[in-house]
């Protein structure tokens, strides 16, 4: 807490900063060294949170005295996002509380990298990111895996006095959260041998992990409250943070039309192909990579032929990479359905992998862009594109090839709209986490969306944890389509669709309503 504390005094005592972009990039670099903390043990105890509120309000004035008058749009941009960046934390102390409401909030074990440009979902300062590690573990690998796995058991042993929340829906849903921790943990112990520090260090944090367990099921019979943020916090948060220009009854509607619009049609494309062989799913691991690798194929000439984008060298390695297992039929869950019979329409989303190539390959200028920003603040341009591109592919002809892969993408686009409506009845109290599973499972057409396995239950945990995100697929998609419409218009024969992808990419992941902002010169 004096490292802390020192740390915060430090940050407050500095002067204003006005007048140039380069004042904004110093103020930003010393407002991530505040967010990430000192090092260490996470603190999240009272006092802690109580000087992060403080320390806030400091940033906040500094930010607000600077002058951007004559700024550029690209610059005005830049200081929306440190302020959304700065609401962020100001909501999760006011409002979502994760460290006092959540236990899933306490997991530190991460074994798969987010097609995203950061975690979805709310996460700590201290997250230990295995898949960067390969195995057999060299000794530097080993010596710092072990430090960054030191700090799990005195984090959980904290947490138990600052989970004083009582949403019964994030206590229940944790479990499975935690569940995942144990088993990447028991699974990493297996793989550590020779290494005495790191075998010392995973069994400490397996015992810590499942002793915290064991105390959140003991403590999960007393918690009778709400989980969701509520309609007026909501908004709050769409306006403030994830710079949308949509209110929660807004984005109730955008997706119920979308629900209806997929239901019907899918419906009218099952008419119209009826005539045509059913789809069928590979019946091995053989067969499913080469269905994958031919609709890679089959993707990358499409957009190159067709003239849909500029194609880049990491285009078709990204897509290869994430072909993925086949499984049986009776273990595959939606997305695994959907890719088995239409491989692209599961490729075109992965969009995702080649915004984060790009990320790589060409960092942006502004080192407010060059990575990701926090508390999902991109979630609009990287889910809202990457659902976009579903649809728009199959406007532009990518599955005409084989017709029936057209009603694929239309169950996709309904399965997206009914897990986002129903997350939002969820953050709005008006359903609890049970009944946004199953109205998703009965909303979602053909019966794709299993009610047992784990995918439902990952899906609306996330949503009623991340204000916000579960319907940012089908808004965001809303939002790329209507600047998609206005460009258009404004560009008349000028306009193409290439010349549209290749710019989009270069404003960086940031909210799509400040790429139309920067782009089109004023705000929605």
């Amino acid at each position: 807490m004096i490292r802390i504390a020192l740390a915060l005094l430090l940050l407050i005592a500095a002067p204003a900063w006005a007048g140039t972009p380069g004042q904004l990039h110093a103020l930003f670099a010393q407002w991530r060294q505040f967010h990430a903390g000192p090092g260490g043990v996470p603190d999240y105890g009272a006092a802690a949170v109580a000087a992060r509120a403080q320390a806030l309000t400091s940033f906040q004035a500094r930010l607000a005295a600077i002058d951007t008058a004559g700024w550029s749009a690209a610059d005005r941009v830049d200081w929306q996002l440190v302020q959304a960046e700065m609401n962020g934390l100001k909501f999760d102390l006011e409002v979502a509380k994760p460290w006092a409401r959540d236990p899933a909030w306490y997991v530190s074990i991460w074994t798969a990298q987010s097609d995203t440009p950061a975690h979805e979902g709310p996460v700590h300062a201290a997250t230990v990111e295995l898949w960067q590690y390969s195995f057999p573990l060299t000794k530097p690998d080993a010596a710092k895996l072990a430090g960054e796995l030191a700090h799990i058991p005195p984090l959980l042993a904290q947490a138990r006095g600052n989970l004083t929340g009582n949403a019964a829906d994030l206590w229940n849903a944790s479990l499975i959260s935690l569940a995942e921790q144990e088993e990447a943990l028991a699974d990493l112990a297996g793989k550590v041998k020779g290494h005495a520090l790191l075998e010392r260090r995973v069994a400490e944090a397996l015992v810590a992990t499942r002793g915290f367990i064991a105390w959140v099921k003991a403590e999960a019979p007393k918690k009778t409250g709400p989980s969701g943020v509520g309609i007026e916090a909501y908004n709050w948060y769409l306006k403030h943070v994830q710079l949308s220009p949509y209110s929660w009854e807004q984005e109730v509607a955008i997706l119920s039309r979308e629900l209806a619009r997929a239901h019907a049609g899918l419906r009218l494309e099952e008419n119209h192909h009826k005539a045509l062989p059913a789809l069928t799913s590979p019946a091995n691991q053989a067969e499913w990579d080469a269905k994958s690798l031919a609709a890679i194929d089959h993707f990358i000439r499409f957009m190159d032929t067709t003239g849909v984008a500029t194609i880049q060298p990491w285009m078709k390695p990204e897509l290869v990479k994430r072909i993925g297992k086949w499984v049986p039929a009776d273990k595959q869950d939606f997305f695994k359905i959907a890719q088995g019979r239409a491989p692209n329409s599961l490729f075109a989303h992965f969009y995702h992998w080649w915004d984060l190539a790009e990320m790589q390959a060409r960092p942006h200028a502004s080192p407010i862009r060059r990575g990701p920003l926090l508390y999902n603040i991109w979630v609009s341009r990287a889910e809202g594109n990457a659902t976009a591109m579903e649809a728009m592919m199959l406007d532009a002809g990518l599955f005409d090839v084989n017709p029936r892969e057209r009603e694929v993408v239309w169950i996709m686009q309904a399965q997206r709209a009914a897990r986002g409506l129903a997350s939002l009845y969820a953050q709005a109290n008006m359903i609890d986490l049970k009944a946004a599973m199953a109205m998703q499972v009965k909303r979602t057409p053909n019966g794709w969306m299993s009610p047992d396995l784990p995918l439902l239950g990952f899906e609306q945990s996330l949503y009623l944890r991340q204000a916000g995100y579960g319907p940012s697929y089908i808004t965001g998609k809303a939002q790329v389509e209507q600047l998609f419409a206005e460009l258009a218009e404004k560009e008349g024969s000028g306009f193409n669709v290439k010349g549209f992808y290749d710019r989009f990419g270069s404003f960086g992941l940031i909210p799509v309503s400040l790429i139309r902002e920067e782009w089109l010169g004023a705000p929605r």
